[in-house]
Order: structure tokens, then sequence, then C-alpha cells
């Protein structure tokens, strides 16, 4: 705002301010005309506030801010949840269609009725900007899932001393089980390692601990994550958030 503007509006301030204080001695016709001006600046002002309240509600576009684990070395929340992507939806989804540039679906259903679209948070305790919907019908295949593929930071450093955690906000029309599956490629090697989302907690997070694995530290080249949803069909699922984070074990 410029000077200019300032002066404008303190001046509109102490105007209307004075109205206010005079109003119960006013005389009626100039009470009627201050009545009807301020009548059409109250629409436009509820206008704006209206817009505005509900704009800053959601979370900022591009927002990484959620809760990490003590002692986090690396964390990240894939695009999809964080900015607009480019289609925002798609119906009867083939298998392997990407969403974005780091998620892709996969199944194999013959006929696919399923369905995807991007979505705006806007709820309170949401802290990611974006979410992810799917729609799924009929289903006559065996499997669904949603591929993330980590970035390259995920990988350097990487020691089966760290566990990998993964954090997800979900809604559900009804039950299902999510399983959410690791997997590390090293040389011409790759290690998974499988946990079931615990959908009833509060919390809904699993960690992975490498320690578990046949990690070759030094030639760690990928590493991606399998969320697989069991008996999906006839179902609503939304993803209001997926985080993940990173950080070495308590030495024992």
């Amino acid at each position: 705002m410029g000077l200019l503007d300032k002066a404008i509006h303190k001046r509109n301030l102490l105007r209307w301010s004075r109205a206010a204080r005079g109003a119960a001695k006013a005389d009626l016709s100039e009470l009627r005309s201050d009545r009807a001006k301020a009548r059409q600046l109250r629409h436009k002002l509820d206008e704006l506030l209206q817009i505005a309240d509900s704009r800053l509600a959601l979370p900022r576009i591009g927002s990484s801010a959620f809760p990490r684990p003590v002692g986090t070395d690396w964390s990240w929340r894939p695009n999809l949840w964080r900015g607009p992507i480019s289609p925002r939806g798609a119906s009867s989804v083939p298998s392997k269609t990407p969403i974005g540039d780091e998620v892709t679906i996969f199944h194999d259903c013959r006929i696919s009725e399923l369905t995807y679209r991007q979505l705006r948070n806007q709820r309170e305790e949401d802290l990611a900007p974006f979410g992810l919907r799917l729609d799924v019908f009929k289903f006559d295949g065996s499997f669904l899932s949603v591929v993330i593929e980590l970035p390259p930071e995920a990988c350097e450093g990487l020691k089966r001393r760290h566990l990998v955690r993964v954090d997800m906000i979900v809604e559900m029309e009804k039950p299902l089980e999510i399983f959410a599956r690791l997997n590390i490629r090293h040389g011409p090697n790759t290690d998974q390692i499988v946990r079931e989302m615990p959908l009833h907690e509060t919390d809904v997070f699993v960690e992975f601990d490498l320690g578990y694995t046949k990690l070759n530290e030094k030639r760690i080249e990928r590493m991606w994550l399998d969320l697989i949803f069991e008996g999906p069909e006839m179902n609503q699922v939304t993803l209001r958030d997926v985080t993940m984070a990173r950080s070495p074990r308590a030495e024992l």
C-alpha cells in the first residue's frame, strides 16, 4: 500500500467513525443517505472478507510443513500434495497412468472403472495444500497401487541404521486395508519391506527399519514407495496427505 492509498484509507476510516458517532443525533435525511452508502460498502467488504478468509484458511501452496521425528536428516512431501498438477483428474484410468511427475497408478483391471482427482484441502487440520481422491467402482483386478518415486536426495547418505517413516491422512467411504511397501534398489538387487498402515489409529504412520535388510550402502540407486489398496471396489479413498521422513535409529 503506497502513501496515497494509506492516506485515503485513513481518511475513509475517520469519515465513517464520525458518521457512527453522530448517527444518534444526525438529521434523518443525512442518516438515510449514510445508511445506503454503508450498506453498499458492507456488501463489498463482506464479499472481500469471505474470499480472504477462505483463501487464507487453506494450507499455503507449496508447503512442506509437517511434524518430523527428532533427529530427522531428510523429509519430503511429494509434489502431488504440495502444488497443482495437470491434468487435475481423469476417468477410466489405465494402468501405469502418471499423476504429475512422481506418482503413478498401477492396476490389472481388464476394464477400468477407476477415476482420480486432485482436490484442494480446506479442513482446519490439513497441512498439505492438496489431496488425492480415488473413486473405484467395479473392480475386476487383483491389485491397485499408487507408486511414489522418491527423489535422489532420499538415497544420499542412506544407511542400514536408518528408519524411514511414512505418515498419511486418509479418508474412506468404507473400511479397507492399505499396505505400504518400501523398495530400495542397490546394484542388481532390490530390497522390499512391507507394513500395513494402521488406519484405526489416530496417527496413521509406519516405520521401515533398514537394519533388517541386506542393503549395500555403497550401491543405492533408487527408492520408491508402493501404497497398495486391498479390496477397493465401490469405495472412495481420499489421501489428504502423504509425507516421508528419515532418521537414524538410536544406538543400543
